[in-house]
C-alpha cells in the first residue's frame, strides 16, 4: 500500500500501521499535501480493525520542519485542504489506538508538536529539536496545546523564548519525548516497544489513554467516581474475561496480532 510519489507512505504489518513522512527534499514540512496525506492515512488506520497500533516515522534527515514556508510564494498553487494540522493533533490525542513516533530526523515547529502529541516518542540521539518560531517572528501557538502539558513552566519559558534547538537527549529530559537512543539502536528500541504495547487489550489501551487525558483535568471526587465506573465496566468486559483467562492458562491473548506473540 505504498507509493514513492506520495507525500506520506502507508503500510500495515502485524497489526501496526506505519505512516512515513516522505518529502525529504522539503524537510517533510507540513504542506497542504503532507497534511492531507497524514490525515487520510491516519483515518484509514483508525477505520481498519486489523490495525492495533499506529507508528509515525520519516524518510530523510528531518522528521518534520513544521510549517511549509515556501507555500505562500506567488505562483505556487496549493491543493484543496481535506484535513487541518490541528485536527490531526487532536485525533492523535483522542485516538483509541496507541500512536507512537519513531523520530529519526530533526524536529522543529509543528514537528515538535507531532512528537509531543504521540503517546510514545523515541528519537535517535543525534537529532535536534527546537521551538524556532520566535526566530521568524511568530510563536509556537497551536503546538503549545500538546507541548505545555509535558513541560515544566521554567523549561517551556526557556525553550519557547530563546528559539534555540536542543539535542534529543535534552528533549527527553524535559519530557517532550520519551527517550533518545543511539541511532543504531532506534529500530530495535521501537520494535521492542511496539511488541510490548500491542499485547495490551484494545479496549484496555483505549481506556488507559482516556485516563492519561482526562483524570488530570478532573476534581479528585469526579476522578474517583469516573475511574470506579470505568474499572467496573472493564472488569466485566469480554476482553477482561479473555485476558484473565489467557493469564491463568499461560497463553497469548486472542487480540495479539499473528507474528507478535513472543516478547
Amino acid at each position: 500500500m505504498t507509493n514513492i510519489e506520495e507525500a506520506a507512505l502507508y503500510e500495515i504489518n502485524q497489526g501496526v500501521a506505519t505512516i512515513t513522512l516522505n518529502r525529504p527534499e522539503n524537510k517533510n514540512a507540513l504542506s497542504v499535501e503532507m497534511v492531507n496525506a497524514l490525515g487520510d492515512h491516519f483515518n484509514s488506520a483508525q477505520e481498519n480493525e486489523e490495525v492495533r497500533l499506529i507508528l509515525f516515522t520519516n524518510v530523510g534527515n528531518t522528521f518534520c520542519a513544521g510549517a511549509d514556508l515556501k507555500a505562500d510564494q506567488p505562483g505556487v498553487t496549493q491543493p484543496t485542504a481535506r484535513h487541518s494540522f490541528v485536527q490531526i493533533l487532536d485525533d492523535i490525542i483522542e485516538s483509541p489506538k496507541p500512536v507512537l513516533g519513531k523520530i529519526s530526523g530533526h524536529c522543529t515547529g509543528g514537528g515538535v508538536g507531532l512528537a509531543a502529541a504521540f503517546d510514545i516518542s523515541i528519537a535517535a540521539d543525534d537529532i535536534i529539536v527546537g521551538f524556532t518560531e520566535v526566530r521568524i517572528g511568530v510563536a509556537p501557538a497551536v503546538i503549545s496545546v500538546v507541548c505545555l502539558p509535558k513541560l515544566r513552566r521554567a523549561d517551556a519559558s526557556e525553550l519557547f523564548l530563546n528559539g534555540e534547538r536542543i539535542a534529543a537527549t535534552r528533549a527527553a529530559e524535559v519530557g517532550l519525548i520519551n527517550r533518545a537512543v543511539p541511532r543504531e539502536q532506534l529500530d530495535s528500541e521501537v520494535a521492542e516497544t511496539l511488541l510490548k504495547v500491542v499485547r495490551g487489550g484494545p479496549k484496555a489501551l483505549a481506556a488507559s489513554k482516556q485516563l492519561i487525558s482526562k483524570v488530570p483535568q478532573m476534581s479528585r471526587q469526579d476522578a474517583w467516581e469516573w475511574t470506579a465506573e470505568l474499572s467496573q465496566s472493564l472488569f466485566k468486559s469480554d476482553e477482561a474475561t479473555e485476558g484473565i483467562g489467557a493469564f491463568r492458562e499461560r497463553r497469548t491473548a486472542s487480540w495479539v496480532p499473528e507474528g507478535q506473540e513472543e516478547i
